[in-house]
């Protein structure tokens, strides 16, 4: 029982960590001049030209994506540490599980968005970075690991 809690809890902060990653590393695209994330888009020799990330309602709606997914990630991570040492026998970790999930789904909804609307903010021959990769693999690990939450039981 203490090696699947120590897996389920190894899961949780590796999608954590990604999320984090993701989040703040400045390499959301890339080209050989620059490169560009959800804060900023940096052009010219070693990026010396940069713009803040005001180019629309699109790039803020996936920045309060991603800090709400780390937010519900941490809430999640937290809530399963007090439901395991609350809840009752037999009880099922749904608050936890329903958090991550949603963390899973804000992620999910901000690569979306950060895929169809990047064109309009970098040049299309740019290629995705990353950043973007550990997004959209953060997205899986912590869909997986909210649906164990809500199948795990507590025994003693």
């Amino acid at each position: 029982m203490l090696l699947l809690l120590l897996g389920i809890v190894l899961l949780h902060v590796a999608a954590l960590v990604l999320l984090f990653v993701s989040t703040i590393v400045s390499v959301w695209t890339t080209n050989n001049d620059g490169t560009s994330d959800l804060w900023r888009n940096c052009s010219g020799p070693s990026g010396v030209n940069c713009n803040p990330a005001s180019a629309g309602e699109w790039i803020q709606a996936v920045q309060a994506l991603m800090i709400l997914s780390i937010i519900f990630s941490c809430l999640s991570l937290v809530l399963f540490f007090c439901q395991l040492f609350t809840l009752q026998k037999g009880g099922r970790f749904f608050l936890t599980g329903t958090f991550q999930i949603l963390a899973s789904l804000f992620v999910m909804s901000g690569a979306i968005i950060y895929t169809v609307m990047s064109p309009t903010w970098v040049p299309e021959t740019d290629v995705f970075g990353y950043s973007y990769i550990l997004a959209w693999v953060a997205f899986p690990l912590a869909l997986i690991s909210g649906l164990i939450y809500v199948i795990l039981r507590k025994r003693e």
